[in-house]
This record gives C-alpha cells, structure tokens and sequence, in this order.
C-alpha cells in the first residue's frame, strides 16, 4: 500500500469515528467535548507561559529587568517562584480536568461501536460465517475496540496538543525574539519528524522480516540452524535500526537547541536579550522537544490503530443477505400445535 493510499484510508477511517464523538441527539457528549477542549488548550495556555514567568523569575535576582535590589529576595522574585510552579501544577491539572471530562465520551463511543458491530455480525448469513476462520471475527472487534481507545488516547490528547503547543511556542519565538528563532523551531521539527517516520517505516518492514524468521517451523536441524542464522540478522537489524533512530534524533534535536541557544548568546552579549532570555529559549527548546522521543512509537501504533479500526468498519459494510421490508411487520402468533404423524 503506497503512502497515498494510506492517507486516503486514514481519512476514511477518521471520519467514521466522528460521528462518534459528535452524534445527533446528545448534547451532553457534545458538551463534555467542548470542555475538553477548552482544558486542553487551558493548559497548554499555561504551559507554554511557564518558561516565561520563569525567565522573569530569572531577570528579577540578575537584576537586568531594572527591579530595586531590595527586592530581588522579597516579593519580586519569590512571587515569581511561586507563580512559576503554580504554572507547573495548573497545566497538569487542566490536562487531568480534560481527561476526567473526555473520558465518559470516550468510553460511550467504544460501546456504541462494540455493540453495532456485535449486533451486525448476527445480522450476517451462515454462508458469511462459514467462510470466515474460527475466532476471525472476535478478534476483528477486539483490536477496532482497542484501535479506537488508543486513537483517542494518543491522537486527541497527545498528537493533537504537542501540534498546539508547537504552534503556541513557535508564535512565541517570532514575536519575541524574531522570525529565524520560530524558523530554527519548525525545520528542527520537521526534519525531526520526516526522519522519524521515514525510519520508522524502514524498521517496521525490518520487524515483519524477523517474524517471519522467527516463525520458521523447519525441523531438522542444519535447517532450523539456517533458519535461526536469518533470524540472528534480522534481529541485528532491527537492534541497529533503533540506535540509528535515536541517534539521528539526537542530532537533530541538538542541532537545533545548539542554534537556537547560539543565537540567544550572542543577543545576551550584545545587550538585545536577558539572561531571562536565554534561559527562555533552553526552557521552551526543551519542553516542546521532550515528547517527541516516543513520536516513532506512537506513530506505529496509530498505523496500527487504523488497519484495525479499518478491518472493524469493513466489517460493518458487509451487507446482510437477508434484510426486511420497510414496512415489514412482526410476525404475531396466536396460537399452535405439534402433530406427531406416523412417528416410529
């Protein structure tokens, strides 16, 4: 399946998921979603002023926001301190507020799509079911079940916001400091994450190559030795893949921290920026870059995530054989007898 074709499934999958999380008729599910997403970009609000009140924490005892000096160890800078850590708390807390809200919307979506899938499957013909593999169809509904609770999960509440946030910290550097700071940030991430998923998918076809060595059923021995030595390599592969990707990570993350806080040094030294600034840019670089260490896992469980919501909705579009009228009625029965005719 190329990339395209990918994209195009993706799509289709996420919006048959919507309906979902925004049905008709239920204003509470839509209501606990507007919440949700107001503690969401609440605390990412407050995230991303989190290394700002702390770059004023840091101007005020260098004294280079021009603040008396009998006040560095008073109210100025303790205040300060205390702001910075309620800061720290309050992102926490509007994130777990926004949990706390999604998570009954979360939960309804998955029974809804358990529970039509289940009662469709009944609605099948025999022929459909003998032709399916024992356990086939469980298994289907299981992993689209967990397909949508890891979407949810990651792509809403974690994929969705750590784009916010980039956005918020980008805006920041432009205005603050100038555009080639927000310039360094979105390379710094987008190679970052070209290379992720570029490597990603490399390993993903390495990892198929190892299951299937390692499911090898060959018997005798030279055979299952030479089984096993293909195993060996692959293996190896994929060990050397992994530090491949982190290495290279690094060095892009690096690379753009060096730059950027290079860049800032050289404000501090010519007077256009604070120390407050410098540890600024360190703080944000940082916080922005820090959740991007799980991007591979999380973007080859989300693949997953789709294949199987996409095998469940397929599922659901198999048509039934046998469909009643739309005006059928229910057949009524009165009464009734059982005859036994020349029973030996």
């Amino acid at each position: 399946m190329t990339a395209a074709q990918r994209v195009w499934r993706a799509r289709k999958t996420l919006r048959r998921v919507a309906p979902y999380l925004w049905p008709e008729g239920q204003g509470w599910v839509k209501r606990r979603v507007v919440i949700a997403l107001l503690f969401l970009f609440a605390a990412k609000l407050v995230s991303v002023s989190t290394p700002y009140v702390y770059k004023l924490a840091v101007d005020t005892l260098s004294n280079e926001a021009g603040t008396d000096p009998r006040a560095l160890i008073g109210l100025g800078a303790v205040g300060l301190v205390i702001a910075y850590g309620l800061a720290r708390l309050g992102a926490v807390v509007f994130g777990e507020l926004r949990d706390a809200v999604f998570v009954r919307v979360g939960q309804r979506a998955i029974r809804r799509l358990a529970i039509e899938t289940f009662t469709h499957i009944h609605q099948l013909s025999l022929r459909y079911h003998i032709t399916r593999k024992t356990g086939g169809l469980s298994r289907i509904i299981e992993r689209g079940v967990k397909g949508v609770d890891f979407l949810l999960r990651f792509m809403l509440f974690s994929i969705g916001p750590l784009i916010l946030e980039l956005s918020m910290v980008a805006g920041i550097f432009a205005w603050v400091f100038g555009w080639q700071y927000a310039a360094v940030v979105i390379v710094t991430i987008t190679l970052y994450v070209l290379f992720t998923f570029k490597v990603t998918e490399w390993r993903v076809k390495l990892r198929r190559e190892t299951v299937k060595y390692f499911n090898a059923e060959q018997r005798e021995a030279d055979r299952y030795d030479g089984a096993m030595r293909q195993y060996e390599t692959a293996a190896v592969k994929t060990g050397l893949s992994l530090s491949f990707l982190n290495m290279g990570q690094a060095t892009l993350i690096t690379t753009g921290l060096v730059i950027v806080m290079a860049m800032s040094a050289q404000g501090v030294i010519a007077k256009q920026l604070t120390v407050g600034d410098f540890v600024m840019v360190n703080a944000y670089m940082i916080q922005i870059t820090m959740p991007l260490n799980f991007l591979g896992t999380v973007y080859r469980e989300i693949r997953q995530a789709l294949v199987d919501m996409g095998e469940m909705f397929g599922l659901l579009g198999q048509p039934a054989e046998i469909i009643d009228a739309p005006d059928a009625k229910p057949l009524l029965v009165t009464s009734g007898e059982i005859t036994f005719d020349n029973v030996h």
